[in-house]
């Protein structure tokens, strides 16, 4: 019942939901209007031949931003639990509900939101792709897209959740809200390509977990044009592991390099860690 609740009140409030998906938007007017040209100036420096960028660049920014979608709705998602802990938590206690199913309320409520609004996000970055000319999606990257949507989304509720148990008042969070919603785009790679940036904060990207969420986006999106891209006679091979690694499709860690599989692991063991870490917290400082 108490799930139910808190989604219910979520989408309630319409401007909660715009919100959680505006940075959608704004991501989807800034690449038209700007960042398009530049990224894809980036991809034909690299190749050093005349192509179309433009369906390659726009897979790119949309993982990003389907990434990033999970964060700032899981932000809104996990909105009720300060609030409430502020104003309904002494009702709740009159209730025969444990004071952990309470808690665990909150903690599932927002993964919900978060899976919903990032298969939202999933739909019109798909719709747009299309229009883009990507129309190589297959029923196995659906599947493999739905299962980086919900990693992605339990890593990112986990920190989030993590991060507003610190949170002493609503002004407090939404203070945190403002901070994590303007600089998420750019932790994600989605303004500045990755490549771009001086070698210690592409190292700091790297170690930032859910950036493995649209590390794993990018490679679903791009695999296959990559590939008929860089079958081109004019594209030598090792040409294909810098755009990789330029845009962020995948890490390298000295001599490793990141995989799908590799980033799911990264990002079931950080919510893993997370969770407990925010469940250690609550338990401490007694707010349920």
């Amino acid at each position: 019942m108490l799930i139910k609740r808190n989604i219910k009140l979520y989408f309630r409030d319409k401007m909660n939901v715009f919100f959680s998906l505006m940075a959608v938007f704004i991501m989807i007017a800034l690449y038209v209007l700007f960042l398009g040209s530049v990224m894809e100036s980036a991809l034909l420096n690299i190749i050093g031949m005349e192509i179309d960028a433009g369906p390659i660049m726009t897979s790119i920014v949309m993982a990003g931003m389907i990434a990033t979608t999970s964060v700032t709705s899981g932000l809104a998602g996990i909105y009720r639990f300060i609030a409430d802990k502020e104003r309904a938590a002494k009702d709740f206690f009159t209730t025969p509900i444990s004071r952990r199913k309470i808690l665990f309320s909150y903690v599932i409520s927002a993964a919900v939101i978060s899976v919903i609004m990032s298969t939202a996000a999933l739909f019109v970055s798909l719709v747009y792709l299309a229009i883009r000319g990507n129309n190589l999606i297959t029923p196995l990257n659906i599947v493999m897209l739905f299962v980086a949507i919900i990693l992605t989304a339990l890593c990112a509720n986990s920190m989030v959740f993590f991060l507003s148990s610190l949170a002493k008042t609503r002004e407090a969070f939404s203070s945190l809200n403002i901070i994590l919603g303007t600089l998420i785009g750019f932790f994600m790679g989605v303004y500045i390509p990755i490549g771009n940036l001086p070698s210690g904060v592409q190292w700091a990207l790297r170690l930032f977990p859910l950036n493995h969420g649209a590390s794993m986006f990018r490679q679903i999106l791009t695999e296959d044009m990559l590939t008929n891209l860089f079958a081109h006679p004019n594209a030598p091979d090792e040409y294909l592991e810098h755009f990789r690694l330029f845009f962020g499709v995948t890490f390298q860690y000295r001599n490793f390099t990141s995989s799908f599989w590799f980033s799911a692991a990264v990002l079931a063991i950080t919510a893993v860690i997370f969770y407990a870490l925010s469940l250690a917290v609550v338990a401490k400082r007694r707010l349920y």
